[in-house]
């Protein structure tokens, strides 16, 4: 009998990232793919992205439409994890993949752990900054099998007292898509999305979970920037954080503004398009620090959702900034000076590496309970 594979995506970042992984396993002759859509992707304020994965057409979709979504993240996991906990003991799965560090993979590691599912995280390991690292840390510590970026992403593992044999680097598989030759082109992707522009940049900024009390003095003045800057812009919504409501008032401002396209969600193929062909990102999403690399595309990092994830000496295409009108429009004057390419966290062939691992019989055979290992230390 084919093993059942669980994917839960809550957002349309995460989808990106498992999307390659998803379509393996269903072409697979050995696994069964099933998708659990919840969280942001039922939202139409943020464009009821879970019509972009029915588009997809995969055999075994669940659409949590019974889901209330709501800007409390507690609230939401305990609505995730009433609705994951009914579907996986009717479906009987045998793994649930979870991604990242949003609420909605919280609830797959939560329920995985506690149902005895063995749950592998992609992309743990990884310092997110906000409530966001928090998160992605408690879902490794309930996860049993991980598939990390990188040797560091490794290492922090390891000093949580995971099992380095539970622990494979496989990159990032949205590097896969990206590295593809099957992206559309711009033109189409313009057409689908009313881009006025094509010569442009790109603006994504999230709340800041930490700091809400701080979030409508920043975003105004961020936005003061992008207007004073005269450059264009394509503006995505955020993510249904608390705090989004704040920031997508302030993006009235830009309604009437010629330089600006302000759209609630992008496919992520269109979405990767846009990037390779865009002049800059700027904001505060991880776009910048990830995606951006690969496409030698330069970044303006603003505030601190991002901070500790990068090094400026080593990610030499982002500038790291406040939440200051005069220091952002200082740093779009520099962008290029800041085009660099590089590869720190993955070269394409993730979607090959994770298929190698679920062919793995000694990851099957994992202890379902885990053990915290301790890290000997010496003054040697």
């Amino acid at each position: 009998m084919k093993r059942k594979i669980l994917f839960i995506t809550g957002t349309r970042a995460d989808y990106g990232k498992i999307k390659s992984l998803i379509k393996a396993v269903e072409e697979s002759e050995d696994f069964e793919a099933y998708i659990f859509v919840s969280g942001m992707h039922l939202s139409k304020q943020f464009g009821s992205t879970y019509q972009e994965i029915q588009k997809d057409q995969y055999k075994n979709v669940y659409i949590a439409y019974g889901l209330t979504v709501t800007n409390d993240m507690s609230y939401n996991l305990g609505s995730v994890i009433c609705h994951l906990t009914n579907y996986v003991q009717r479906v009987e799965v045998d793994m649930i993949v979870v991604h990242g560090d949003r609420i909605d993979a919280l609830a797959g590691a939560i329920v995985g752990a506690i149902n005895n599912i063995r749950v592998a995280h992609i992309e743990g390991g990884e310092i997110s900054g906000t409530i966001d690292e928090s998160i992605r840390h408690a879902i490794s510590k309930f996860a049993h099998i991980h598939m990390v970026c990188n040797e560091d992403a490794k290492n922090r593992l390891i000093q949580l007292g995971e099992d380095c044999r539970r622990i494979y680097i496989v990159g990032s598989p949205d590097i896969d898509i990206m590295l593809s030759s099957t992206l559309p082109e711009f033109q189409l992707c313009a057409k689908r999305y009313d881009i006025p522009f094509d010569d442009y940049a790109i603006f994504m900024y999230h709340p800041v979970t930490t700091e809400c009390e701080y979030l409508s003095e920043n975003i105004r003045k961020v936005i003061d920037a992008l207007i004073m800057s005269k450059c264009n812009y394509i503006v995505v919504y955020p993510n249904n954080d608390s705090g989004s409501e704040i920031i997508l008032n302030e993006y009235k401002r830009l309604e009437k503004n010629k330089h600006f396209r302000v759209i609630p969600s992008i496919r992520f193929e269109y979405f990767l398009t846009f990037l390779k062909d865009s002049n800059f990102i700027i904001g505060n999403s991880s776009a910048g620090i990830r995606e951006s690399e690969v496409y030698g595309i330069p970044a303006i990092d603003i505030g601190n959702r991002q901070k500790g994830r990068y090094n400026l000496e080593k990610n030499k295409n982002i500038q790291s900034v406040r939440e200051d009108t005069k220091d952002i429009l200082n740093a779009i004057c520099r962008v290029e000076n800041y085009r660099y390419k590089a590869k720190h966290f993955g070269f394409g062939d993730s979607t090959k590496k994770f298929m190698n691992i679920l062919y793995k019989e000694e990851v099957w055979n994992l202890d379902i309970q885990k053990k915290f290992v301790d890290l000997r230390w010496s003054n040697d």
